[in-house]
């Protein structure tokens, strides 16, 4: 196993100290009285009623009344009744069954010593959760060995930065684009420098990196603004304006989740390109700048046409039963393209593989220079 870089180390403890004190950062919009007057305790179904349901077509409305046991908190091992109500709803409503793992929240008094009533509010998940994200972080450590370890601390920093920044810049009124631009180019600094090292590598994947990024928001912004998709096409978005948030620029939000979207794609073709660069540099010092460059356009053709593809994969993805309702009514191709949800679809694809597709390219030749200069010294 190779020695560890003291500089690759002393980085990682320094986004180890940040991301813990990121985790403890208050975000500014913490509701108190959501945990003072309740409590979420995991709880086992042991009895249902479902008397009070009713069906009418593929719709189910009423109130299942449930019986459980509390698994966890100060209350554990207590017997309460609760109530499910559904609303009609298929994507939020849950008919729970004996032996389901509920979260119970349970409404306290006021001198929270007692609750008052409770109610199964939805499956409990957490505990799978940890599950798959431990065996995650378990399989990248073992194959990966420290890198691995560099990845999930990355994965992590990530997670925290945009919940615990961006969301929060976002909901005070900060300016959008401004600030997603900067916090992804943060957040790609940190995992590049973290996952490759501080070094050869990491600068060269880094400077494609925020190439590629800038590049995607700048066609994100000049595309956003002439598509005219107002940023209410996002899920949840009108319910923020509801909620009293309704100086929120979300035309703005909604062109900055496109280069949000296409960073980790942009990235991940840096740093191809980049390490592949460099083990070419390493096995054939005396190579030329210019075969370099050209090597690096050879092996960006292949990556950037299959991460493309990538893209399409994973925003099509999420509209496949958009597609299948358009099919079943036989909606003409022009209106279905000329739809705002799906034009933002085709927006965020183009713009994310047209990113990739320059990337490529600019990382080889910022590598040729970068790695020559590397030669010679």
């Amino acid at each position: 196993m190779k020695s560890i870089n003291k500089n690759d180390l002393y980085f990682v403890i320094f986004i180890s100290i940040f991301s813990f004190v990121l985790f403890f950062l208050p975000t500014g919009f913490e509701n108190p009285s959501l945990t003072e007057s309740a409590l979420r305790e995991k709880a086992k179904i042991l009895e249902v009623d479902n008397s009070d349901l009713r069906n009418f077509s593929i719709v189910t409305t009423g109130t299942q009344d449930v019986k459980m046991v509390i698994l966890s908190g100060k209350f554990k091992g207590d017997t309460v009744k609760a109530k499910n109500v559904l609303m009609g709803q298929k994507r939020l409503d849950k008919i729970f069954k004996q032996g389901d793992k509920v979260l119970a929240v349970l409404q306290l008094d006021k001198t929270k010593e007692h609750y008052i009533g409770a109610r199964a509010d939805d499956y409990y998940r957490l505990n799978l959760e940890l599950i798959l994200f431990f065996c995650f972080a378990a399989y990248l450590v073992l194959f990966a060995r420290w890198t691995g370890f560099k990845a999930i601390l990355s994965f992590i920093f990530t997670a925290l930065t945009f919940w615990k920044i961006l969301i929060p810049l976002y909901l005070k009124g900060y300016s959008p684009l401004f600030i997603a631009l900067f916090i992804v180019i943060l957040t790609t600094t940190v995992i590049t420098l973290l996952v490759s090292g501080i070094n050869r590598k990491g600068l060269v994947a880094l400077l494609g990196t925020v190439a590629g990024i800038s590049i995607t928001a700048t066609l994100a912004i000049l595309f956003g603004y002439f598509f005219k998709i107002p940023g209410t096409v996002q899920e949840y978005s009108e319910t923020l304006l509801y909620t009293g948030f309704m100086d929120l620029n979300l035309s703005e939000i909604f062109i900055s989740v496109i280069f949000i979207s296409a960073a980790g794609a942009v990235m991940d073709v840096a740093m191809d390109i980049s390490a592949a660069q460099n083990e070419i540099i390493l096995k054939i010092p005396e190579i030329s700048k210019s075969e370099l460059i050209k090597s690096g356009f050879h092996i960006a053709q292949p990556v950037i046409g299959t991460m493309t593809t990538t893209l399409l994969f994973a925003y099509s993805g999420s509209f496949m039963f958009v597609f299948m309702v358009f099919m079943t009514k036989g909606t003409p191709m022009i209106s279905i393209a000329n739809t705002n949800y799906i034009s933002a679809e085709i927006l965020h694809t183009l713009v994310g593989s047209f990113g990739l597709v320059l990337v490529a390219p600019i990382t080889a030749i910022i590598g040729g220079y970068i790695y020559s200069f590397r030669k010679k010294s």
